[in-house]
């Protein structure tokens, strides 16, 4: 029967086998993971935004699905109100329990809601909201019309800036033509000066030559 000793060093030995077989299925997760890195192009800060964007995102969901079962709850359980209070502006639907302003009245017709002043209060917020609508929108129209306007005149400058630069690059062909014109003539003129230098004197050398031959005779 084995002892105590014989035991624990059977565990330990079994234990350091499943270290080494941990290590290794590790290293190759790591290999494989460094792999997919490189081929992508990834770097760990890439995982750690992606993963806190993730988390992030996931919290925002939450609270906004909080917010709207909130609200969604709180439109249920809230009736419109009937009676307001002149002094404080305090509200009662006329459900539930009245509050101390209207508790104890026993004419509460003075308290009712008027709903045509009400309706016209409404109206009055709706045209002022679609007043500063319109106003926005021409404000708006305005920037863009300014906008188109600047977008124009800067490609009109363009235009123009490379039709001077094409006159101007024109003009300067057009001299360095004229400039390899006047050169050619130049050298034609020099050289027809030297053709007929040469005749002169080849003239003058063939009468000196006939001179000294009668001379000679």
């Amino acid at each position: 029967m084995a002892t105590l000793e014989q035991i624990q060093a059977r565990l330990k030995k079994l234990q350091a086998q499943a270290d080494a077989l941990i290590a290794r299925k590790a290293q190759v997760a790591v290999n494989q993971i460094r792999e997919l890195m490189l081929k992508h192009g990834l770097t760990t800060a890439d995982i750690e935004a992606k993963a806190k964007a993730r988390r992030d995102a996931k919290a925002l969901n939450g609270r906004s699905a909080i917010g709207k079962a909130k609200t969604a709850g709180a439109a249920k359980g809230k009736l419109p109100p009937k009676y307001r209070d002149p002094k404080t502006g305090a509200t009662w639907s006329g459900h539930a329990r009245p509050p101390v302003w209207i508790k104890n009245v026993k004419d509460r017709t003075k308290f009712l809601i008027d709903a045509a002043a009400d309706s016209a209060s409404t109206v009055s917020s709706v045209v002022g909201k679609a007043k500063v609508a319109a106003k926005r929108g021409a404000a708006a129209k305005k920037a863009t019309a300014k906008k188109a306007v600047s977008k124009k005149a800067t490609a009109a400058k363009k235009v123009t800036a490379k039709k001077a630069i094409g006159v101007k690059t024109a003009m300067k062909r057009t001299a360095a033509a004229a400039g390899k014109k006047a050169a050619v003539k130049k050298t034609a003129a020099k050289k027809a000066v030297a053709k007929k230098a040469s005749a002169v004197k080849k003239v003058a050398a063939q009468k000196v030559a006939a001179a000294e031959a009668v001379s000679a005779s």
